[in-house]
Parts: C-alpha cells; structure tokens; sequence
C-alpha cells in the first residue's frame, strides 16, 4: 500500500528499461521516472526502507527502481514553438488523403440539399411573390404563423399528429429491442438466418407497395382480413374507413415493415458485449433471462438511449407519404396530420410562404424536444448525442 503511494508522489510514467553495459541495474526490469528532482536527503527512513537505493541525477530526475538504481535522466521538456490546429489539420489530410475524399460527396451532399435550403426559410417571415423572388418579395413578420396559431384546426392538426408520433414510439421502440434479443438466443444458425431475412426484407419494400399492400389486406369485399371475418360468420369492416382504426393501421403495418431492419442495430449493439460477461454469469448459475436481464440489456442501453433521442427528435416530422397514401374523406379526423395539412394548403394552393412558416414551426419543435431528451438522458443514463 506504502509503495502505491510512493509511487503516486514521485512517479511520472512508467517504461521499460534495459540498461546498457557498464550501467547499474538488471536485466529488464520496470522503470519509473520522478516527477520533480528528487533529493534523497528530504526522504524519510520508511523511504529509505522501501526504497534501497536512489540517485539525484543533477537535481534534473532520474529513474527509480526497486531495490537497483540507474543514472538516467529525465529529459528537459524543450521549449518548441506551438503548432497552430491548421497546420496539424494540413499535416493529417495530406496524411490520409484517400479518407477526407472519401467524405467529400456525403458532406456536398448535405452543404446542397440540406443547409443551403435553410437560407430560404427566411420565406416564412415573407409574402413570397413569384416576380420579386425570395429575397425582393416583402416581409410581413410573424403573420403566418399567427394565421396557423389562429386556425380552429390547429390544434385538431397538433393533437393528430403527436397522437400518431406517440403511439408509433410507445409500440414501435420496445418490439426491435424484444425482437435482437430473442434472434440473438437463437443457436440454430440457419433458423437465425432465416428468421433475420424474414424480417428485415419488409424494409425494401417501398411506401406506395406497402400501402397497396395494406389496402388489399383490408378491403371491404375481397380483403384477406374481412374473408376470415366472413368464414367465421361476422360481418364485414371498412378497417380504412373507421376514423378510430387509422392510427392502429398506421402503426403496425409500419412496426410491421422496420422492426427487422431497426432490430439489427440492437443485433450490432449486442454482438459487441464482452463474452466474458456470459462465462462470468454462466459460473455464476444465472438462466437465459438473467443473462439477457443483467448483461444484454445493460450492454446496449447506450445504442437504445441514443435511438430514443432520434425517435423523440422527429415526433413532429412524422412521414407525409404513408399518412397521405391511407388518408380518405372517411377517417381525415384521425389521419389529417400537420404534413398533410401544408400540403394541401401551403402547395396545391401555392401558399409557399405559409408553407415554409408551418414547416419551420415543425423543425423548431423537433428541435426543442431532441434538446430536452438529449440533456435528460445525459442526466439520468450519462448517455447523449453530445
């Protein structure tokens, strides 16, 4: 314990040193280099005990080894100019080239289609006419935005689409979670791989297949679910024209369609816990569930708190294109969402700037809740984005 705490006061680092001929010490041993000079006067007897010999190697430092001494100096730290970030950032790409070319399209990819377009959200605060431009047309403030607080069906539009965003996390999050661990249990490789193809092919089916899909499944008449229905004497159901079935269609054909591919990130996640973990718990007579209760689930808390926080991000951008593929006159009080609503009324009607000021309400809502999650998770779980 003395010794620990000798070494914590005098010790610098620790090397590996091999003294030449003529030096004292033994063949390889380990090496630790003083913090400050050290003078061996200043050291106590309990030193000394501990400590058989040392060298004050001209008042500069020196190395200490148990039991043995060596006359080596610790080097002066040189007094070098500092190097600016540009010239270590100039150093690095001319370095590794090949790998900042590598990063160019993504990152063009986003300057073009992502960050530039956020100069014309400036049209929000404008009455855009087609002649004068963006930047000529004349500002008019918050005028659109008061004019979608102020419509009787804002809030109708507000509680749609948080309802929907709500729903699709609470059941949508847990079952890719539920779904890696159970593939992960699996031992039979080929079962494994075929429950993992099963799954995850739904997710190249694109959005307009998948609603054609949905609509044929329940159709009224000729629907696979309302055939059943019938064969056991019930009466048939317009699923796509019940306002209260919408949200439910919606979901779950969606959990339907991502769970495999949302589940291979967790698949990934678990693939690099520690097997030492699984013997350690396996000495320790722990079943499946307490191995997946008290080493799965822990080692991929950090992947699912930072999904979370993705998911929580875009409540309000909930997709338009499935909402608007399953939307009739029927059920539009369940399925008229803030994205179909822009649409609607900001493009078919070419209200461009009323548009832009629902779809900056939108981004700076998302923003404020990616926020709030991300710092509260950072709290509780020391987990985060950033």
């Amino acid at each position: 314990m003395y010794v620990r705490k000798l070494k914590r006061k005098y010790v610098q680092r620790l090397e590996r040193w091999t003294p030449e001929k003529g030096e004292i010490g033994c063949k390889t041993t380990e090496v630790y280099l003083f913090k400050r000079p050290f003078d061996p006067l200043c050291s106590s007897k309990k030193e000394n005990a501990v400590i058989s010999s040392r060298i004050h190697a001209d008042g500069i430092g020196g190395i200490i080894i148990l039991n043995k001494q060596a006359a080596i100096p610790m080097k002066r730290k040189s007094s070098t100019r500092k190097v600016s970030y540009w010239q270590i950032a100039g150093k690095s790409m001319k370095k590794h080239w090949q790998l900042y070319l590598l990063v160019i399209p993504p990152l063009l990819f986003f300057l073009i289609f992502k960050y530039y377009p956020m100069l014309n959200a400036v049209l929000a605060f404008k009455d855009y006419n087609v002649i004068k431009g963006i930047w000529g047309s004349p500002w008019v403030g918050f005028k659109h935005f008061e004019l979608f607080f102020k419509n009787p069906l804002f809030w109708t539009l507000l509680k749609n689409t948080l309802l929907l965003s709500g729903y699709l996390i609470l059941a949508g999050f847990p079952i890719p979670i539920i779904l890696a661990l159970m593939i992960n249990e699996l031992r039979g490789k080929r079962f494994k791989k075929f429950v993992q193809m099963v799954t995850f092919a739904p997710y190249f089916i694109s959005t307009v297949v998948m609603v054609s899909i949905v609509m044929l499944f329940l159709s009224p008449r000729l629907g696979f679910a309302n055939v059943v229905l019938n064969y056991f004497g019930l009466e048939s159901v317009n699923f796509l024209g019940d306002p209260g079935m919408f949200r439910s269609i919606y979901v779950w054909s969606d959990i339907w369609q991502t769970a495999g591919y949302s589940a291979v990130i967790y698949l990934a996640a678990l693939a690099g816990i520690d097997p030492t973990l699984y013997e350690a718990a396996k000495v320790d007579g722990a079943s499946r569930f307490q191995k997946i209760w008290h080493v799965d689930l822990p080692g991929i808390v950090p992947t699912i708190v930072i999904i979370l926080i993705l998911n929580v991000g875009n409540v309000m951008a909930i997709g338009f294109e499935k909402v608007y593929l399953l939307q009739n006159p029927l059920n539009q009080v369940n399925s008229e969402i803030i994205a179909t609503y822009v649409y609607r009324i900001g493009l078919l009607n070419a209200n461009y700037s009323f548009a832009t000021a629902v779809g900056l309400f939108n981004s700076v809502i998302n923003l404020i809740l990616l926020l709030t999650v991300n710092g509260l998770a950072k709290r509780l779980t020391n987990n985060s984005i950033w």
